[in-house]
């Protein structure tokens, strides 16, 4: 792309919001009209031409489209140089407050949906995984001893296998009532410690942990990659972190039965969210389970 084509497509009031408020988050078009306040095929209108000029990138996922800014090339290069005047606008600051609120949303909706299917979930997960033995597949992984954190533990099902191996056992969830369940687990273990908090801002000091652990959690969270970046907080140098997940598919009935605000990733995109939290991916395996799905399990090293 030329800088004039650059340039047109800032050219315009809403286009100018729409890329200071994407380069802070990924949403999809309803969250972008909602934040505008603006009908939807005028907002549609806009993020094509962003999109046509190499300024934002939009990912399809089932029945949704998601668009945040281009990471790479002359576009990025673009936006980077003109990014003090983005956000010195007049607009800017309530838009991005307004966006703010948008992603707080998506996290009091989940927390909402997990607090209602507390006592069932166990089983929800079950019946997804099938014979495949998800937590044999972590403690594989485990090392020996030291401190290890559950990175949204839910009802402490993971967490009570892998506290026996461990010096110190940690578990964070966002869910009061997923954390009421677990601590009935733990009423008697003073190595496990329960803390209640978001896994983008996690409850835990710098380099606290060995070990820790994300099962099938990433696909619930409006920010997956803040979220493995605050992982990486957490951890020791060298310190082990294993996620599992979906591989990406197009299942809508997973947002609406299990409350996954994304339909898994493809392992390229999460191999490049642990490279970008300076994490080294020592391995990947992949895993068939039910409903045509597969789970992916990651085991990487900080750096």
């Amino acid at each position: 792309m030329d800088l004039v084509t650059l340039c047109k497509a800032l050219g315009d009031p809403t286009r100018a919001r729409l890329a200071n408020i994407l380069l802070r988050h990924e949403l999809n078009v309803g969250e972008v009209v909602q934040i505008l306040d603006m009908g939807q095929s005028r907002v549609s209108r806009h993020l094509k031409v962003l999109v046509d000029s190499g300024l934002l990138t939009m990912r399809r996922e089932g029945l949704w489209s998601f668009y945040r800014a281009v990471e790479t090339g002359q576009g990025r290069a673009f936006l980077d140089a003109v990014r003090a005047l983005l956000a010195g606008r007049e607009d800017a600051a309530t838009d991005l407050d307004e966006a703010a609120a948008v992603v707080r949303e998506r996290a009091t909706a989940t927390r909402r949906f997990f607090d209602s299917i507390a006592p069932d979930w166990d089983q929800l997960q079950a019946d997804i995984l099938g014979d495949f033995d998800l937590a044999a597949e972590i403690l594989k992984r485990m090392p020996g001893r030291g401190v290890m954190a559950d990175l949204g533990c839910g009802t402490g099902e993971l967490l009570a296998l892998l506290a026996p191996r461990a010096t110190k056992a940690i578990g964070v969830d966002n869910s009061p009532r997923m954390l009421d369940i677990a601590a009935r687990r733990f009423r008697d273990n003073g190595s496990v410690s329960l803390r209640i908090g978001e896994l983008t801002h996690l409850p835990l000091r710098d380099w606290e942990a060995d070990f820790a652990v994300m099962s099938m959690v990433l696909h619930h969270l409006a920010e997956p990659r803040e979220a493995l970046a605050e992982a990486a907080r957490a951890l020791k140098l060298g310190g082990r972190l294993v996620v599992a997940d979906f591989d990406e598919h197009g299942d809508e009935h997973m947002r609406a039965a299990y409350g996954d605000h994304r339909l898994g990733f493809s392992p390229e995109t999460v191999r490049q969210w642990l490279e970008q939290a300076r994490f080294n991916l020592v391995e990947s395996r992949s895993f068939p389970v039910n409903r045509d799905l597969t789970v992916v399990v990651y085991e990487a090293v900080k750096k």
